[in-house]
This record gives C-alpha cells, sequence and structure tokens, in this order.
C-alpha cells in the first residue's frame, strides 16, 4: 500500500512553563483510505495539521509522497487543505473565489465551474462568501481544495457544525475520493463519526498519540455498544431499567440525554424492550449503536451523541434502519477490494522508497502534472457524490499566470472602486477650500496637497491600495508568503506591484483631471490651465503616488499586515523625509546640491527625439526630497522582502 502522508515527531514549540500542544506523534495516511485524527478540543488534532502543513514553526517532518511540502513545487496540486472557515473576502463572490485561485494554482478557469457543480453551489455562484451558511461554506471550502484535483485532502473537523444531512454529503464526497485512490485525512472529536467514516483512526489526547488502529479495531476496542431508545416516559422508562438491574446485579448505565431519548449501556434491545413491554411503555424507537469511548471521552463524545439524535430524528427512521454500523462507512472501500490490506508500518521513508518515488516525477515531462485519478460518477442511489473530472495541470513559464491572478484578487470586490470614489471626492473638495484660501501654488492646488498635510488623498489612497495587495495571502494558507501556491514569489511580487502601479496611476490622473474640473467650474480658467512645467510635475506625481503604492506593497509583504503597510507609506513623509532633507541640505564641507545637473552633464549626450528633456526631468523629481526618500524606503523594504523570502525558502 502507497505510503502518501508520513509525520515523524511533529512536537509544536512550547509557551512559557506549558508543554508543547503536539508532543512527539507520528502516523501513516496511506492511499485509497480515510484516515481520522481523534481527540478532545485541546488534544493537538488542528495544531498537528498546521505543522504538517509548515503553517507553524515545530520540529519533526512530513513527507508527502516522499517529499516534504517545501520540496513541491505546486503545493496546492499535491495538497488540497481546508482549515476552519474558508479564508475569502466576506464581499467577494463564489465564483469570483474560485476563479482566483483558479489563476494563483495555474488551472483553466473553467475549473471552478466544474467544482461549483460538483460541490451544488451552481444555483449560489454569485451569491457573496459573507452571506454563506454553515453547510454551504463547508462545500466552498471542500471546493477550494478539490480546485487544482491534488491527490491529497488534509481537512480540519470538515463536519463541525453541519446539518446530518450536510454531514452525509460531506462523507459521501470523501469517500468516493478516497476510492478513486485519493488520501483523505480529517481530524474529528466525535469517535462514532471516526468509527463510521474512517478506514484508520489515529487517537490524540494531550497533544501524545494514544492509539493508532484499523476501523474495525477501534470501534471493537474503544468504543462501547449501547442501546438507543426513544419513549414518551423515558424517564420512567430509565428508572426501571435502573431498578431491575440493582434487583440482578448487572452493570447497567442508563443516560438521559435530553428530550425523549435514552442509551442505555451494558444491556441488550431483547431486555430493554421486555422490560418495556411488561410495564406498559410505549417505545418509539430501539435499536443497536455504537457509543463514546466511555468515562473521560470528552466534550466529543457527547457532541457526537447529539449528532447522532439528529441525524435520527431529522430522517425518521425506525429501530431497524436507525441501527449504526460501524462497518458501514467502508462498504464503498469493501467493494473496491481493499479491506484486506495489512496496516501501513510507521516510521521514516526508506531511501530507495524516496528515491524511486521522486525519480518516477522525474521522469515525467516537466510540464506534466502527476497521473489522474479514474474519475467516478456516482449514481442518484449510490452513497458516493460525483467528483469533479480530473484535470491536466501544465506549468506556464511566463509572469502572465500571476498577474492574471493579481487582477482577479484586484476587481473582484469593490474596495478599489470605493477608495477611488472616496479620493476623488476627497481630492475635489481640499481643492475647492484650498483655491477659496489662497496661496496654494497651482500644482498642489490640482493635486489638492496642502503644506500642512505629509501626502496628498491621491497618495494616501494608493499607499492603502498597496497596504491592501497582500491581504488574500495572510487569510488563505494555500496562497501565504512562505508556502505559495503562485510558482515563484518575485513573480507574485511583480505582478502586485506592477497592478499597484496601474491602479495608482490610474488613480492620480483622475485625481488631477476631477480636481482640474471642479476648480473650472468653481473659478474659472485662472486654476484649471496646464503649467508650463507639466513634463516634470507629472513625472514627479505619478512618482510620488506610485512609490507610496509600492511602499504599502512592499512593507504589507515584509510585516504580514496591512496596518504595517499603510504605516510605512505614511512614514515615508513624516519620519524619512525630513532625515533625507537635514542629510541633503544641511551644512558640511560638500553638499549635494546640483546633482540632477552635473549628472545631467556626464550622461545625457544628444538623445533621439528630444529625448533628454524627459530624462532631465527625472532627474530633477529625483533630486526632491520625497522622491529621495521614497527612494531609500523602497530600497530597504524591497531588500527585507527578498531577505525574509530567501530565509523561508532556506528554513
Amino acid at each position: 500500500m502507497l505510503r502518501v502522508i508520513q509525520a515523524i515527531g511533529l512536537t509544536s514549540n512550547p509557551r512559557k512553563e506549558s508543554p508543547p500542544a503536539v508532543d512527539d506523534v507520528s502516523f501513516e495516511a496511506c492511499a485509497g483510505r480515510v484516515t481520522v485524527l481523534l481527540g478532545a478540543s485541546g488534544a493537538g488534532k488542528t495544531t498537528a495539521l498546521r505543522l504538517m502543513l509548515e503553517l507553524q514553526h515545530g520540529r519533526g517532518v512530513t513527507y508527502f509522497r516522499g517529499r516534504p511540502l517545501r520540496r513541491i513545487a505546486h503545493p496546492s496540486r499535491e495538497v488540497g487543505v481546508l482549515l476552519g472557515d474558508v479564508p475569502g473576502h466576506p464581499a467577494r463572490t463564489v465564483r469570483g473565489h474560485l476563479r482566483m485561485l483558479c489563476a494563483a494554482a495555474g488551472v483553466p478557469v473553467r475549473r471552478a465551474d466544474e467544482v461549483l457543480e460538483a460541490v451544488g453551489l451552481v444555483s449560489l455562484r454569485d451569491e457573496r462568501l459573507g452571506t454563506l451558511s454553515r453547510g454551504m461554506d463547508r462545500r466552498l471550502g471542500l471546493g477550494c481544495a478539490l480546485l487544482a484535483d491534488p491527490h491529497t485532502l488534509v481537512l480540519d473537523d470538515p463536519a463541525a457544525g453541519l446539518s446530518a444531512r450536510e454531514s452525509r454529503w460531506l462523507h459521501g464526497t470523501l469517500r468516493a475520493y478516497a476510492v478513486q485512490g485519493g488520501t483523505v485525512l480529517l481530524t474529528t472529536a466525535d469517535p462514532k463519526e471516526a468509527a463510521r467514516v474512517a478506514d484508520h483512526v489515529v487517537t490524540l489526547e494531550h497533544g501524545r498519540l494514544v492509539a493508532d488502529q484499523q476501523a474495525s479495531d477501534f470501534a471493537r476496542t474503544r468504543l462501547r455498544p449501547r442501546v438507543a431508545v426513544r419513549s414518551p416516559h423515558a424517564a420512567r422508562l430509565a428508572a426501571l431499567l435502573t431498578k431491575e438491574a440493582r434487583a440482578t446485579h448487572r452493570s447497567v448505565e442508563v443516560v438521559h440525554e435530553g428530550g425523549n431519548r435514552l442509551a442505555v449501556y451494558g444491556s441488550t434491545c431483547a431486555v430493554v424492550g421486555d422490560t418495556a413491554f411488561r410495564h406498559g411503555i410505549l417505545v418509539h424507537q430501539l435499536a443497536d449503536e455504537i457509543g463514546d469511548m466511555g468515562a473521560g471521552a470528552g466534550a466529543g463524545a457527547g457532541a457526537g451523541a447529539d449528532g447522532d439524535a439528529d441525524d435520527e430524528e431529522a430522517d425518521g427512521t425506525d429501530a431497524a434502519t436507525a441501527t449504526t454500523s460501524v462497518a458501514g462507512g467502508n462498504t464503498a472501500a469493501a467493494a473496491a477490494g481493499e479491506r484486506d490490506r495489512d496496516h501501513c508500518p510507521a516510521g521514516r521513508p526508506e531511501a530507495a522508497e524516496v528515491a524511486a518515488e521522486e525519480g518516477a516525477e522525474s521522469a515525467q515531462p516537466a510540464h506534466s502534472s502527476p497521473a489522474p485519478r479514474p474519475h467516478l460518477r456516482a449514481d442518484p442511489g449510490d452513497a458516493l457524490s460525483p467528483l469533479p473530472p480530473p484535470i491536466s495541470v501544465r506549468s506556464a513559464p511566463s509572469p502572465l499566470r500571476p498577474l492574471r491572478y493579481e487582477i482577479r484578487r484586484t476587481v473582484g470586490i469593490g474596495t478599489v472602486f470605493l477608495t477611488g470614489a472616496v479620493v476623488l471626492l476627497v481630492s475635489a473638495v481640499t481643492a475647492v477650500i484650498l483655491a477659496r484660501v489662497g496661496h496654494t501654488p497651482q500644482p498642489r492646488l490640482l493635486a489638492a496637497w496642502p503644506r500642512e498635510l505629509p501626502l496628498p488623498p491621491a497618495a494616501l489612497g494608493a499607499g492603502l491600495l498597496g497596504a491592501l495587495a497582500f491581504g488574500d495571502e495572510f487569510r488563505h494558507p494555500a496562497l501565504a508568503v512562505d508556502r505559495g501556491t503562485v510558482p515563484r514569489r518575485l513573480g507574485l511580487l511583480g505582478a502586485k506591484l506592477l497592478v499597484s502601479a496601474v491602479v495608482a496611476l490610474l488613480l492620480a490622473v483622475l485625481t488631477v483631471g476631477c480636481d482640474a474640473e471642479v476648480l473650472h467650474v468653481f473659478y474659472g480658467q485662472e486654476f484649471s490651465r496646464v503649467p508650463a512645467d507639466w513634463v516634470a510635475l507629472s513625472t514627479g506625481w505619478a512618482g510620488l503616488v506610485i512609490g507610496c503604492a509600492w511602499a504599502g506593497v512592499l512593507a504589507a509583504g515584509v510585516f504580514r499586515s496591512t496596518t504595517a503597510g499603510l504605516a510605512a507609506v505614511v512614514t515615508v513623509p513624516v519620519l524619512v523625509v525630513p532625515l533625507v532633507r537635514e542629510v541633503w541640505d544641511g551644512g558640511s564641507v560638500r553638499t549635494a546640491a546640483g546633482l540632477p545637473l552635473r549628472v545631467r552633464e556626464v550622461l545625457l549626450a544628444q538623445w533621439p527625439f528630444g529625448g533628454e528633456r524627459y530624462v532631465a526631468a527625472a532627474l530633477r523629481a529625483l533630486g526632491q526630497p520625497v522622491a529621495g526618500a521614497l527612494a531609500l524606503s523602497l530600497t530597504a523594504l524591497l531588500c527585507a522582502y527578498l531577505l525574509t523570502s530567501r530565509r523561508g525558502r532556506v528554513r
């Protein structure tokens, strides 16, 4: 049996005096099986997944088909991940979110529609993420994980908060995925859910591995059989059962689960039914079930019991059909001929096995993906859910894929348009007020830049949009800077810088045009004339807004915070500009005054088509303190970004 996931010695970093949340956990998950990490709340399940996906610092290593995640060029094509809620912008549409992730993973955009059909969200494709119910959010999260047709699914408690119907759909989809040859690893706190769904159960308790078993062994050794009873006279029946057990010296535990439900441990349906019949008690349900893990099972067992109660009440089943079969979740795998498998041995992969795995991959063309799994279409009455067809992913060396992703990310929500509208409004009002007050030069008037403010509204708006550029990457693990699905981090950075520059330049042009038009309406032709040195002014204006946008992008990427990105934009004129001006114009033996003119004399010969004028204008703009401060800040931020990217790659 192919061992797809091998987690070895996972240990989280302890906090102060507390023990680590995960301590030396090792287990394996094989292809064609559903493996469940079971444990109560706080057992370390989520931390173990984050350590496996290298989203949290710690010790240990995890191999995905013989390779750690950092050595996989396209992680989203190997591992589909769902941790918590779908981490998308709440204003983005369902279809827009999937199309953005398609561009990030380099898969055809039609894949979004195929996944929407497979997870049953076609009718909700234009809904906003913030309006989705819990069940629809789970469906979308599974669709995001399936988008790049990965070989492995890693899901953190995917059925939490779902109704019985949604849970059955989810489990059927995961079973279908495993039958096709995929590997499924999920976490749960409900032992009965683990017994129904899993082929293999790994139990954690207080961060340590306490059991690693086949599902059948888990159900036999870790779960207790019980009799589920539903009666309008539940309290009376519970008292009679307890009295008879005490009289006959039998060990029977009767648990009142709320409403008209009882759970009887240590008895049989025949005994409970005979007691109810002899005392004339009406019984609505009488069925054998698999219960919790006994005393000390934690809140997860109780949650599972409540979930089963909802399941049975929603279905309206009788005693015969309500009987829970432990092997029911494994029926499909048995039909596929996989029930006779042996347990995957634990431990580090052998060198020959890893070399064979890498050799098989290197034998494939560089532009092809791993061999796709056969597609399975379930019949309407089948328990298995249909999955989207497999895809053939081809790598594109051009930077158009990150650029396409960034464009979809930028225009997929109304933040850009709303910010632009606010900037235009504030800029127009400021320009009218400055013109009425007077004493403001025309260039600053057109830019709505009073001397009392460090930056004009357009530059602040461009910096804000730049700082928001990495927002989706912070929320989505698959798009994180340290583990990006866009194949080149520098390609992603270049796309963000290009798109932010275009947006900032467009915002600058619209701002000047809007201010000039408003001034012409209020005060006539006097304030809307084109300045004589418009080339130098335009160059400096464009450089200012683009520099602010780039400062926001780089600072947000370095510090992984939108607030830090915007703070860097404001820091340049408030702190860096005075420092540069002091160094530039301060008293010394030699000054840098006249630097643009001297550079022009040294470098500028006769340029064709009069190009020396534009180069001279650019040099004059660069000689200004604001431009010099921006250039200095951008250089420092770019170096810091490259350093952090390199350090993350080495780690």
